[in-house]
This record gives C-alpha cells, sequence and structure tokens, in this order.
C-alpha cells in the first residue's frame, strides 16, 4: 500500500543531548531554516502556511528552548498555527487530549535530542497508531530532525561510538516507530564521522538500505519509496544487498568486523533514489557563465 503522507527526515544541525554523546548548546540559529527545509516541509503540507503543526520535543533535554526555536523559525516563514507538545510518559502519550491534537494536526515534527526517548515513550502508543493511520491514509507531513529522523524507521541505531563502530557489538540496534521499512538512518552523519555505524548495521542485516544524513541535509520520501536529497550537505547511502562476505557472525564480540563487496552511494540537492529498484539519479544543474 503507498503511503498518501509525506517524510522529511533531517540529519540535525542542533543537538540537544542524545544517548551516549556529548552535549552541545543550542547554536545562535537553526541551520536548516537558511536552505529551506523548514520551507519545504511547510509547502508539502497540505494547507501550506495555514497548516496545523505540531512540535514533538520529547527527545530533547532542553524542550522548552527548542520548542520556542522552532516556532521563532516557522513564524519567519508566516507560520503561526504551531503547538508544542513535550510529551514526557506513556500515560501523556496515550491521552484523549494528546491523541485529538494529533488527529487534528497536518505536519508533525520530531526535534532531535534521544531516539531512544521516542521509541520507549512512543512505541505502541495510541498517539504512534493514530500517526500510523494518519501517514497512511492522509497527507500528512512527518518531519524528524536528528534524532527524530533516526526513529522514523523500523529498525533504529541507538548507541554506537563512532570510532569503535566496526568492532562487533558496538553498534546497538532496536525497533523504530516504523513510517519506513527497509531502511536504517544515522544523523549528524559527516560530521561525526559515523560511516562505520552505517557499514556494522548493513553487514548485519545486509536487506535494508543505510542511510547517513549529514546536518542541514535531509531526504524527502514521498509515496513511501521515492526518496530526494535536500538541503546543503550530503546523503551517504550503504548498499548491503551485493555484499560478498563478512566474519561478523565468526569473531568475538568486541573484535574487527571485515566486510567485503558493501556498496556506497552519495547524494546531494535534488538527487533521487527509488526504494523499489534501487536507483539513483543524480541531478546535474546548470551551470551559468559568468558575464
Amino acid at each position: 500500500m503507498v503511503p498518501k503522507g509525506k517524510l522529511i527526515i533531517i540529519g540535525g544541525a542542533i543537538n540537544t543531548g542524545s544517548f551516549a554523546e556529548t552535549q552541545f548548546g543550542l547554536p545562535e540559529n537553526m541551520n536548516f531554516f537558511e536552505r529551506g527545509i523548514l520551507k519545504r516541509i511547510t509547502t508539502e503540507s497540505v494547507r501550506d502556511i495555514e497548516s496545523r503543526f505540531e512540535i514533538i520535543t520529547t527527545a530533547s533535554l532542553m524542550p522548552e528552548k527548542v520548542g520556542e526555536e522552532y516556532i521563532k523559525a516557522y513564524a519567519q516563514l508566516d507560520v503561526h498555527n504551531v503547538g508544542v507538545l513535550n510529551i514526557t510518559n506513556r500515560e501523556e502519550a496515550n491521552s484523549d487530549e494528546n491523541c485529538e491534537r494529533i488527529k487534528a494536526a497536518d505536519v508533525m515534527v520530531f526535534t532531535g535530542g534521544d531516539q531512544l526517548r521516542l521509541s520507549s515513550i512512543f512505541g505502541g502508543t495510541k498517539i504512534h497508531q493514530i500517526l500510523l493511520e494518519k501517514y497512511k491514509n492522509e497527507p500528512i507531513v512527518i518531519a524528524g530532525t536528528s534524532a527524530g529522523a533516526a526513529a522514523s524507521s523500523k529498525n533504529m541505531i541507538y548507541q554506537g561510538s563512532s570510532k569503535d563502530a566496526l568492532l562487533k557489538g558496538e553498534v546497538k540496534i532496536t525497533g523504530g516507530l516504523g513510517f519506513i521499512d527497509d531502511v536504517i538512518v544515522d544523523t549528524h552523519f559527516v560530521q561525526r564521522g559515523r560511516i562505520g555505524r552505517l557499514l556494522y548495521a548493513a553487514a548485519s542485516n545486509p536487506g535494508i538500505l543505510g542511510i547517513g544524513l549529514g546536518e542541514d541535509t535531509g531526504l524527502f520520501i514521498s509515496d513511501g519509496h521515492v526518496m530526494e536529497a535536500i538541503g546543503s550537505g550530503m546523503v551517504i547511502l550503504v548498499d548491503g544487498r551485493q555484499m560478498a562476505d563478512t566474519n561478523l557472525t565468526d569473531v568475538e564480540m568486541g573484535q574487527p568486523v571485515s566486510i567485503k563487496n558493501m556498496v556506497v552511494h552519495v547524494m546531494c540537492d535534488g538527487d533521487v533514489y527509488d526504494l523499489n529498484d534501487h536507483s539513483l539519479i543524480i541531478h546535474h544543474p546548470k551551470v551559468i557563465p559568468i558575464g
């Protein structure tokens, strides 16, 4: 079944304290505003600037501050019908009041922070079920940045240092919110050197496509399978379907892992990847001569 909703996953430009990561403060502004990712979220929504936005700050350690930043950013786009939901436990994720707000939303934005909070608080709740149904049957836009992007897929990386990622057992994977299947998403990808995390994830489950999102960079996913790169940076794809061999099951825990014949693609703004046939179309912008 082709979902009627749209999914926008963003690598992040802010960090509010994610699992096993050093906590950084908020920058002066949100980078993705500059390159139009927030604008794209708005224009893809069913009522454009009149759409009802709900910002879910559950993943963040600074929910009030993050919520304020999103409200300010959207105000610059003349979007004012914006609410902030800091749902902190499963009881709140099952409450009738919060469920009604989710039902009325045209756009849902999951902020950054700790993706394990998103999966453990929302997984299997009434809000989670409402969102899955809306994504399948309504033209809702579901966006996530950083932790919100990582939690969007069925499989989710929630722990693993960059430098030790290719040691057996270092990368931890659990279930995400399941808006998209057959992929696994990692964020702050280029800036934190996380290629090893995706290589390990793809080696342990070659049937899924690893997606590494750089900061101020995202994927706009329509029809559940057409992925367009947006923003100023890079998207790295790790495809394990052609992997020839690995010693993953043979080595002891904590030992390095060998991988043979892993396929890697790099996407930039305007490039399109189709999950159905695994084809990549690279956008070639016209160069305008000077003078």
